[in-house]
């Protein structure tokens, strides 16, 4: 029998980047790649949807998920504008986070119907590239039952802390948005907020555990090679392309 081809899944890094600009990426991304899904439905037709994964750093900036308590954000407006933070009420699942440079936010807009349809599955399997990459760095992470992400010293109450976050949107199997693994991030923006609307837990970043700033690209390679694992697809690098399609 001859075996499935894997998915190619396209990979854009968008640098530094306004959270409203790259937003607006995806939406287009996203609203281009459901467009074809609704045509080959209507169509009966296969024409292959096109899968993403787009790498980036945005500016201080606070995102409020579509079930997120607005109480979780401790500035006001004023306040946060003064400190150069902007704020989104945006559409993915999860409560409130931050994004800021040295944090790595990936945003993968996939079909899930190419792969499977379960989205708990595919979250589950987010955590795990991100849980496979810190490994490579030396830090032993894992899940925390009861809550999306990926953790350190789950087992202590006292001590656990969350080093990444995640929240998607999956409309018909198509998904955005994704995950924010904190490698050098400045932590003092998380307090600002109650990050992901969880009282008495703290964030953490690859940095503080390690003593040492780590090359963004390097950890961007190793995300990569354990989502190719993971998904069991083929990841094309589009450097080249980027500045063309925002």
């Amino acid at each position: 029998m001859r075996e499935k081809s894997k998915n190619i899944v396209l990979c854009r890094d968008l640098g530094l980047i306004r959270y409203a600009e790259a937003w607006d990426y995806q939406e287009r991304l996203f609203d281009a790649s459901m467009k074809i899904k609704l045509e080959n439905r209507h169509n009966n037709t296969d024409k292959p949807v096109p899968h993403y994964f787009l790498f980036c750093e945005h500016p201080p900036v606070v995102t409020l998920g579509k079930n997120g308590k607005l109480h979780h954000l401790l500035l006001q407006p004023d306040q946060l504008k003064n400190l150069g933070i902007e704020f989104y009420p945006i559409n993915r699942g999860g409560d409130i986070t931050f994004h800021g440079p040295g944090q790595i936010v990936g945003y993968p807009i996939l079909d899930l119907e190419q792969f499977y349809t379960d989205i708990h599955r595919y979250l589950r399997e987010l955590e795990e590239v991100i849980i496979l990459t810190l490994r490579d760095f030396g830090i032993e992470a894992e899940r925390y039952a009861g809550y999306t992400g990926v953790w350190l010293d789950v087992d202590n109450p006292q001590k656990s802390r969350k080093i990444c976050a995640m929240g998607v949107r999956c409309s018909r199997w198509l998904t955005m948005h994704g995950f924010a693994l904190n490698v050098n991030t400045d932590l003092k923006y998380f307090n600002y907020i109650v990050p992901c609307g969880i009282t008495n837990k703290q964030v953490t970043s690859m940095e503080k555990e390690l003593g040492k700033k780590i090359p963004l690209e390097e950890v961007k390679a190793s995300i990569l090679k354990h989502f190719c694992e993971v998904f069991q697809c083929e990841v094309e690098i589009e450097e080249s392309l980027i500045k063309k399609h925002l």
